[in-house]
């Protein structure tokens, strides 16, 4: 299995523990790290919205937790029609630790596009 299928493999086994039943819309995020490591958030909602943390930011926080800030890929999955890209926060989030970093997005029916953040963030905001 090359490094693109185990991390959507990955991310899929992660999504089962996605928290959302509010939006009823499953979100995971799984990062390889320079180091050959994988780790993986899910969203979790809250009944008051603005405390929802998303997977992509989970995902990070889980990296980071671990003593990585290095990443070579995310892939984000989502059992959703209506989601096709991380969020505004996410993005910039991201931005913060890879302008470049590649991104596959996954979604039903086969849904998959591939980008980089700075694709989908051009300004991102930075000091």
């Amino acid at each position: 299995m090359n490094n693109d299928q185990l991390l959507k493999s990955t991310a899929e086994i992660a999504l089962k523990n996605a928290y959302s039943p509010y939006s009823k819309i499953s979100v995971a995020a799984a990062i390889l790290t320079t180091k050959g490591n994988i780790y993986t958030g899910v969203n979790i909602e809250n009944s008051s919205y603005g405390l929802t943390v998303c997977a992509e930011r989970n995902a990070i926080a889980n990296a980071i937790i671990n003593g990585e800030k290095e990443w070579v890929k995310m892939v984000i999955l989502t059992d959703s029609k209506l989601v096709k890209s991380p969020c505004g926060a996410c993005r910039q989030v991201i931005y913060e630790f890879d302008k470049n970093l590649p991104i596959d997005f996954y979604g039903p029916d086969g849904y998959q596009k591939s980008f980089t953040i700075s694709k989908l963030l051009p300004e991102g905001f930075e000091l």
